[in-house]
């Protein structure tokens, strides 16, 4: 993977900040992800471009001084470009309407949408949070334009194009204040029907798949509170109330939840959607473009945490 306008971006703000922590709450994104990829930059040129040893901060090394003005007018031109791109395909105005399940939210879309609204900010973003059913439902019915959804182990319903673009495991979250639920690091689905259990309201594939798992296994599940979006289902895990199956992508930046696999493994597909029938406007293939270009990076780099693999589309 080749240097990118991210990692060049996330040099200059430290360069400029001579703090990794600064640099990264003025770009918006977690330190992690900001040294991460500074780390694969310079792993691509070949040189180190920061000391990060310095008494006062980070400061550059006579490679990282060199790339300095090269890539300031590198951003420049790139910012230029893209402004006389939008101009010609009408990207100056406009209006997306984007669906994802709230664990793509947590995991994924906050920053795409943040990268996606720098690039065009004249073009209007609507966000529908809700389980990848109803949002199948509202891409059907015209209310939303694109959408990031599971794909069904039946496969993707025939009026929806769809793009596959993360494969994701599902695991098992507990509190780390509390004794892991299995020594082992892994459970069986009929050692997690013991447990105390949340879960989703209806309409989450997270949901449906872990009772589906459930009743191959031939166990009843107990459940302790059922319903409640996301959020509220890994807050009161990290409260102990129980434990939960969910997407590993949400166990990013949460110290407080544990993960441990299940056992044969659950996974799902992950794909952006939209109505077959339907030309995407411009808006809706810059917001592809947007999508995929931020999946690549994060795939050169570290990666996500958990059991993420992010796939590698075809061309439309």
């Amino acid at each position: 993977m080749g240097v990118t306008f991210t990692q060049l971006a996330y040099f200059l703000a430290v360069a400029d900040v001579r703090s990794f922590t600064r640099a990264a709450e003025s770009l918006g994104v977690a330190q992690p992800t900001l040294s991460r990829q500074l780390k694969a930059l310079e792993t691509d040129l070949g040189a180190a471009l920061v000391d990060r040893g310095g008494r006062e901060g980070p400061v550059l090394t006579p490679a990282g001084a060199a790339l300095l003005p090269l890539a300031r007018r590198m951003l420049a031109d790139a910012d230029s470009a893209r402004t006389a791109v939008a101009e010609i395909v009408g990207l100056r105005s406009g209006r997306i309407r984007v669906g994802a399940t709230p664990s793509l939210c947590i995991g994924v879309l906050a920053d795409v949408l943040r990268v996606f609204h720098e690039q065009y900010p004249d073009v209007r973003l609507e966000l529908a949070e809700s389980g990848s059913q109803p949002l199948v439902r509202a891409l059907a019915r015209g209310e939303l334009d694109v959408a990031l959804v599971i794909v069904p182990p039946s496969g993707a319903d025939a009026a929806l194009h769809t793009t596959p673009v993360l494969r994701e495991r599902l695991s098992v979250a507990s509190p780390t204040s509390e004794r892991a639920p299995s020594s082992r690091g892994s459970m069986s689905v009929r050692e997690l029907a013991r447990r105390p259990l949340v879960v989703p309201r209806k309409g989450y594939d997270v949901r449906e798949t872990a009772l589906q798992a459930f009743a191959d296994a031939g166990v009843t599940p107990h459940f302790a509170v059922e319903g409640g979006e996301m959020d509220a289902v890994l807050r009161l895990v990290e409260a102990g109330t129980g434990v939960a199956v969910v997407p590993d992508l949400v166990f990013a930046g949460r110290p407080r939840l544990r993960r441990t696999v299940l056992t044969p493994p659950l996974f799902r597909t992950v794909a952006l959607a939209r109505r077959a029938d339907l030309v995407p406007t411009h808006a809706m293939q810059a917001f592809r473009r947007t999508l995929l270009s931020f999946l690549a990076v994060l795939s050169a780099g570290d990666g996500f945490t958990g059991d993420v693999q992010v796939l590698r589309p075809a061309e439309e």
